[in-house]
């Protein structure tokens, strides 16, 4: 293994993860993230763990599931960790193996770069700023997001429960991302309205070179107007076949602030003082809707919303 990787290996499998010794730990990876899942693997040997790497074909888009044997064998694992190129986060093969108590993180697109520098961010720092968000958000009823560029899109999430991805996943069933950093909500089904304009980066997209405009009408994306990119994103949904692809999915909150917006989603939707929509699939975050994709949605310099509460202006905290 690259000595260059044992450090941030070591952080997310002693760290994050929490690895103890004789525990059955489940590497899961594709042939294009191979690297970073050895560095992974070797690390929980070291740690004295029951060790297991298993590398897949890459999937075609994110939220696309796994080959059977795999999601087999992902419920029979004490924890996991998945870097991988599409996400495996929101498939029913991770979602199982969660309710079955196994504890783990995806890390979809990691790149070498990311895996060195964003994971040494304080995941302690971040753990206590999500919580202190996560307790403002709770039992709020309606979310408006509003940027000087013409978003405005009204949400419901009475009854759905906020999430905080904080990077210390040591509790049986815990599940979050690496890099971590972010709160996130599944909306109500049919409760979203109004106009995204995104101008960051999409998931399976990158960076945009110009915003893409969607209208949101009754919890789905009803136009999706703009460049090539706005095209690239239109084929992508159209491809699932199903109108549940369109679902507005999640409203997120970034809170890392060792994350930049690179182009990797990954990464972009941690962006200190950012929000994401996605759209497709919310199953698997405490929503009702399977879709098979699941596709996130940049926007810079928000203001948030929640009920009376500002929670964030023009990109800058309020609260």
């Amino acid at each position: 293994m690259p000595t260059k990787m044992e450090t941030p290996a070591r952080i997310a499998v002693e760290d994050c993860l929490g690895v103890k010794p004789g525990e059955k730990f489940l590497v899961i990876t594709d042939t294009e993230k191979e690297e970073i899942a050895k560095a992974l693997f070797t690390a929980g040997l070291q740690r004295g763990a029951e060790a297991m790497l298993v590398v897949m074909k890459p999937r075609t888009r994110h939220g696309e599931e796994p080959p059977k044997p795999i999601a087999g064998i992902w419920k029979e694992a004490d924890v996991f960790i998945a870097p991988t190129k599409f996400s495996l986060s929101h498939t029913q093969a991770r979602k199982q193996a969660t309710e079955a108590g196994v504890r783990g993180v995806t890390m979809p697109g990691i790149t070498s770069e990311m895996f060195l520098e964003t994971l040494s961010a304080d995941y302690q720092k971040i753990t206590s700023f999500n919580s202190k968000l996560k307790k403002i958000l709770s039992n709020k009823k309606t979310i408006r997001i509003v940027t000087e560029m013409g978003t405005d899109i009204t949400l419901r999430i009475d009854g759905r429960t906020i999430i905080t991805d904080d990077g210390i996943i040591h509790e049986r069933g815990a599940f979050g991302n690496l890099p971590a950093g972010e709160v996130f909500v599944a909306p109500l089904e049919g409760t979203a309205n109004g106009t995204v304009i995104v101008d960051g980066s999409i998931a399976s997209i990158g960076i945009l070179e110009e915003p893409i405009t969607i209208t949101v009408k009754d919890g789905f994306a009803d136009e999706i107007i703009g460049g090539a990119e706005a095209n690239t994103l239109s084929r992508i949904l159209a491809s699932v076949g199903k109108k549940e692809a369109y679902n507005i999915a999640e409203l997120g909150i970034g809170t890392n602030p060792m994350a930049k917006i690179v182009g990797n989603i990954l990464e972009d939707e941690k962006a200190y003082k950012t929000v994401h929509i996605a759209l497709g699939d919310n199953s698997t975050i405490g929503g009702k809707t399977k879709a098979g994709v699941h596709l996130d949605c940049l926007i810079t310099q928000p203001t948030v919303i929640a009920d009376d509460t500002t929670v964030m202006k023009n990109g800058e905290w309020v609260v």
